[in-house]
């Protein structure tokens, strides 16, 4: 097979989809790995090591999808990507669909599998292709957090773990799971006040066992909620409906409740958002202010911190690459039930169900 790997064109994204031992694994397997030249440059791997490892540097983008059988990616593919894909051709990245009826629409158009991350299921039910990236999200925005909780950034002026004397930040945490966990570490190291707010009380009982005693579990319902914005200096969301758009639990009427000058950082925002203010933006330009509070609501967070990311990424796509390399699309699924949940789109059907809900699309069942 041939794999292709494209240079990341969204704005402010330095991950890569393949690192060096991904090529050097691929191409001892009998594959052909095509790089874009520059498509490490942004995780710090130059082009030499690529070629030192048996993947072909190629010039364009228009050339590895004209030439690839599978393109492997980190990020949706753009609009001008679009007219590059072809029927029956594998793309291997992020989708996050439910977020997006233009791309889920165009992409459908193309006649490309789509074999999406962030819905693919480990053996527990557990999604390990989503959880790395999580894990940096949810530490990028505590430190997110308390850079745009100072004054010059609009913010009320905090600092997360106050000082003798000052109390400290108060952070509530929507969603307990992977990226509420590892926000609720971080923000504990800093000696904030924490609290997570989680509908599973099972989880809520993990997580006060694991946690230090500043951080503190709710019930996740609306009364609960509505205190604790409130009181908030800090908001998280970290909701998660597998493959679906995300609850929106934050109205914006909820907005003129909270402190001037509070922060809300929406996590979920590439699926669509758990904050009905949200709307995607860049690192370029990654806040804006509605109703007095400073919203922050970067869609591809682990895309600032390239080289953390892409190894971390990249640990856990690769094994899939190989598989669907190693034995084509329908072997692979009909082997592993947990990749056959990452096909969103075949053929020009959606194979999700939580996707086609979203827009009203016919379901149509990726058999193998």
């Amino acid at each position: 097979m041939i794999i292709g790997v494209p240079r990341e064109i969204k704005q402010d994204e330095y991950r890569v989809a393949l690192i060096p031992v991904g090529a050097e694994e691929l191409t001892a397997a009998g594959h052909t790995v095509l790089v874009e030249r520059g498509a490490g440059q942004g995780s710090g791997i130059p082009d030499e090591l690529y070629e030192e490892n048996g993947a072909e540097i190629v010039e364009t983008a228009q050339e590895i999808f004209s030439r690839a059988d599978m393109i492997i990616k980190v990020k949706e593919p753009q609009p001008s990507e679009w007219p590059l894909l072809r029927p029956g051709q594998i793309l291997f990245t992020y989708f996050h669909f439910a977020a997006d009826e233009k791309l889920t629409r165009g992409f459908l158009e193309t006649g490309a599998t789509a074999v999406a991350y962030e819905t693919l299921e480990g053996k527990n039910g557990q999604l390990p292709l989503l959880t790395p990236m999580s894990e940096v999200a949810g530490r990028m925005s505590i430190q997110e957090g308390a850079k745009y909780l100072e004054r010059p950034q609009l913010g009320r002026g905090i600092l997360l773990g106050g000082v003798p004397g000052v109390p400290p930040a108060h952070i509530v945490i929507l969603g307990g799971g992977v990226v509420g966990k590892n926000a609720a570490q971080i923000a504990a190291g800093f000696q904030a006040d924490v609290v997570i707010l989680d509908i599973s009380v099972d989880r809520l009982r993990y997580l006060e066992d694991i946690m230090p005693a500043n951080v503190n579990t709710l019930y996740s319902d609306k009364h609960n909620i509505r205190e604790q914005l409130e009181l908030a200096d800090l908001v998280i969301g970290a909701v998660l409906i597998p493959g679906a758009r995300a609850p929106m639990l934050v109205p914006q009427s909820a907005l003129k409740m909270m402190k001037p000058g509070a922060v809300l950082i929406d996590v979920a925002v590439d699926q669509g958002g758990c904050i009905e203010t949200s709307r995607p933006t860049t690192h370029s330009d990654p806040t804006f202010v509605v109703d007095g509070v400073v919203h922050y609501c970067v869609a591809n967070m682990p895309g600032a911190v390239g080289r953390t990311s892409t190894y971390a990424l990249c640990n856990v796509t690769l094994p899939y690459a190989l598989r669907l390399a190693n034995q084509g699309l329908e072997a692979a699924c009909g082997q592993d039930s947990g990749l056959l949940s990452a096909v969103n789109v075949h053929n020009g059907q959606v194979t999700n169900r939580a996707v086609a809900a979203t827009f009203g699309l016919d379901y149509q069942e990726f058999c193998v």
